[in-house]
């Protein structure tokens, strides 16, 4: 009952502080002075360049903006602290500098009102660089109460459903995502420097193929029909190829209809690109030479610390076949392996669960989950799956069970998937018909024929090598954060009741 009552008073008074703040913004606008009528601010600064171009601009006039996060009044002279996009700055206010009546106003100012502050750059007698305003204007009036300065925003439910009071409140959410935008920026700048065209496809489709996984589904009221969100890049980009666009990649946003965890998003952001004439191995070599672009431009090193790990780039890459990681990991040979009905006896004895309709390559691929990728820290490519598991890859000439596909891991995570892709149209049309019946025996992520892109392969697909990059975990890797919602702005939530 106590605690209850705690928190009724609690809420009592923060209702009367937002009272407080809507009654100064009413006090404004009655004496002409509101804010929210203003329409721009000419900004010259922001805080990281003041600080670092204080040498030619001690003394200088500048205008500079963003949100009052601190202010302390002494008498006829204040400090303020203002938040902009690269950090903080301490700004002087004096009421002989700025005015009488605009003091008054100052003063009245709350902690999360946006200010503009145009003034002389200087230092204080303790060294710190500051602003010496001239002029202060109330920008916007925040109407709710920032969380408490020393603890700052730490319940992470709150943290991602109000990312914008994240990002104002920790400094560290706002370099990531920062980072983020460099992550990409260098991408593309490598990739366009090897003559990669970057092109945009639909996101809504009649068929959700290119990948194993569930896709979501809407209805088209003009067209009155059935659609899906992508769950890949993958069948539209290929198509391009066909047409002659050689080297294609797209950025964006797929969609699959599956469980939250720390490395999952039912909403996450792929890269997928498709070069003519060259195969999987060609793509090995570009992944390595992308991951050291990327991270030398964005974390200035070759060594990415993730936790407890450290992943080193500057190494070639190791190459495994997934049934030499497997026979190293879990000491099964499946080279050894005479059949499905074996393969099945060895999981059980392993105590591994399986289906009724897995094959064996269905069993090799259950061994290498359970046993191998917790051990691939370093960056590992594991290479020629099963057939049953790669609908959309070229055949191993040698050994035709196998496909010429590889894996990309780093820290037990799979960062890549990559083919080299199937061209032909009648070995691509019959995997189409087993990805079909396996859908029918009860494998909701199975893929269904996609006629338009068999038709495509018809007409004729050079030799490709097409990959994969899941963005959000690269992201995660070069940031050092621990869940793929750390580094989506807007992540998934279940919605609050009301």
């Amino acid at each position: 009952m106590a605690e209850q009552q705690k928190k009724q008073q609690a809420s009592q008074d923060i209702n009367a502080l937002l009272q407080v703040r809507r009654d100064k913004l009413a006090n404004l606008q009655e004496a002409g002075k509101d804010p929210f009528i203003i329409t721009k601010y000419d900004v010259t600064h922001h805080s990281q360049e003041i600080r670092d171009q204080y040498d030619s601009l001690e003394g200088t006039e500048v205008s500079i903006a963003g949100r009052m996060m601190f202010k302390r009044v002494m008498g006829k002279a204040s400090f303020c602290n203002i938040q902009d996009l690269q950090g903080k700055i301490q700004a002087y206010v004096a009421r002989d500098d700025i005015g009488e009546d605009s003091y008054k106003d100052f003063k009245k100012y709350d902690a999360g009102d946006i200010l503009g502050i145009r003034g002389k750059v200087f230092t204080t007698k303790t060294g710190e660089i500051s602003i010496h305003a001239e002029e202060v204007t109330l920008l916007s009036k925040s109407l709710q109460i920032l969380p408490e300065k020393y603890h700052g925003l730490t319940d992470t439910d709150t943290r991602y459903r109000q990312r914008y009071v994240d990002l104002i409140m920790n400094e560290d959410v706002k370099d990531t995502f920062i980072k983020r935008s460099k992550i990409l920026s260098s991408i593309r700048r490598y990739l366009d420097g090897q003559g990669f065209m970057e092109v945009e496809t639909p996101m809504l489709v009649s068929n959700a193929g290119g990948a194993a996984a569930r896709p979501f589904e809407t209805h088209f009221n003009a067209l009155n029909e059935d659609l899906k969100l992508r769950i890949s890049l993958e069948l539209y980009l290929k198509r391009l190829i066909v047409g002659g666009m050689e080297r294609v990649y797209e950025i964006g946003r797929v969609f699959r209809n599956e469980g939250l965890d720390t490395r999952h998003n039912p909403e996450f952001t792929l890269m997928e690109l498709y070069q003519a004439y060259t195969d999987y191995h060609g793509m090995m070599d570009l992944t390595e030479n992308l991951y050291r672009h990327v991270a030398r431009e964005v974390t200035g090193s070759e060594i990415l610390t993730y936790g407890e790990h450290e992943m080193d780039l500057s190494k070639p890459f190791e190459r495994i076949t997934m049934v030499d990681a497997v026979k190293k990991y879990a000491n099964v040979d499946f080279n050894e392996v005479a059949d499905t009905e074996a393969a099945k006896k060895l999981a059980k004895e392993h105590h591994l669960e399986f289906e009724d309709r897995h094959t064996k390559g269905d069993i090799l691929n259950l061994f290498f989950e359970e046993y191998v990728e917790e051990h691939l820290i370093q960056p590992t490519f594991v290479m020629d799956h099963p057939i049953e598991i790669s609908p959309l890859t070229k055949k191993k000439p040698e050994n035709p069970d196998y496909v010429e596909r590889f894996e990309f891991f780093m820290n037990g995570w799979e960062m890549a998937n990559a083919y080299s892709e199937l061209n032909d149209p009648i070995d691509q049309k019959e995997r189409f018909e087993a990805q079909e019946k396996a859908f029918a025996a009860g494998d909701a992520e199975a893929n269904h024929t996609d006629e338009d892109f068999l038709n495509a392969l018809r007409i004729g697909m050079p030799p490709t090598g097409g990959i994969g990059f899941g963005i959000d975990r690269m992201v995660m890797m070069m940031t050092n954060s621990p869940a793929i919602r750390d580094v989506l702005l807007f992540p998934t939530m279940k919605s609050i009741e009301k």
